[in-house]
């Protein structure tokens, strides 16, 4: 990665922290450091305020579009599992966390409209959701059939662990955003791709425990 680039990623993973949390009453957002990454054998060095103020603003990328619109259609689905578990499962708990689910699912939706709206992104893309394609942790057609057609402690099984398996596909999908170096350094889009992670990893420990439970 580029002497710039690698600034961009310092100054994106300042950003995001500082929307996740408060900062003291004496330091707003905009006075926290900003640290740009040395050469190899050379030190890391935090910038003075001008000169973060001359640094360009990492703008988004094609991956990140792609990341978005396929974030899309992967969470719609989980909104056609979850709309399965009122009429199916036998358990008081399970319908609770589903509406948890379809809550989170609903307003992640939302905002990942909005980021591809303000960009002037289309919602879809053909070459990214071509008839037979499947992100990472979807389930098929015949898997949703299956889930479908469960009933009980049966469904009750099937829907976590495939509800695990495609919030496991959206971590997965995050990774690869922020990994390849294609993607994730504008700063929305990171503190986007992190919300996403962190609420899947929260709701895949939720789903092993009550996995674990039945």
């Amino acid at each position: 990665m580029s002497r710039t680039g690698m600034i961009a990623v310092a100054v994106a993973c300042v950003v995001g922290l500082a929307g996740c949390s408060p900062a003291p009453a004496e330091e707003t957002a905009d006075e926290a450091p900003v640290v740009q990454l040395g050469a190899p054998g050379e030190e890391n060095r935090e910038l003075t305020p001008s000169e973060v103020s001359e640094l360009p603003v990492p703008t988004f990328t094609a991956a990140d579009v792609a990341f978005v619109q396929q974030m899309i259609p992967h969470h719609e689905q989980a909104l056609e599992m979850t709309a399965l578990v009122p009429s199916r499962t036998q358990r008081d708990d399970l319908p609770l966390f589903a509406e948890r689910l379809e809550v989170s699912q609903t307003d992640e939706i939302e905002q990942l409209r909005r980021w591809l709206e303000e960009r002037g992104q289309a919602a879809t893309s053909h070459e990214h959701h071509g008839e037979g394609h499947l992100m990472p942790g979807m389930l098929t057609p015949e898997e949703m059939a299956q889930l479908s057609d469960a009933r009980g402690t049966e469904f009750d099984e099937l829907f976590l662990q495939y509800m695990i398996r495609h919030h496991e596909g959206a971590v997965v999908m995050v990774e690869e955003l922020l990994t390849t170096g294609e993607g994730g350094q504008e700063p929305q889009i990171f503190q986007l791709a992190q919300h996403i992670d962190s609420d899947q990893r929260v709701e895949i420990a939720r789903m092993k425990r009550l996995l674990a439970d039945l």
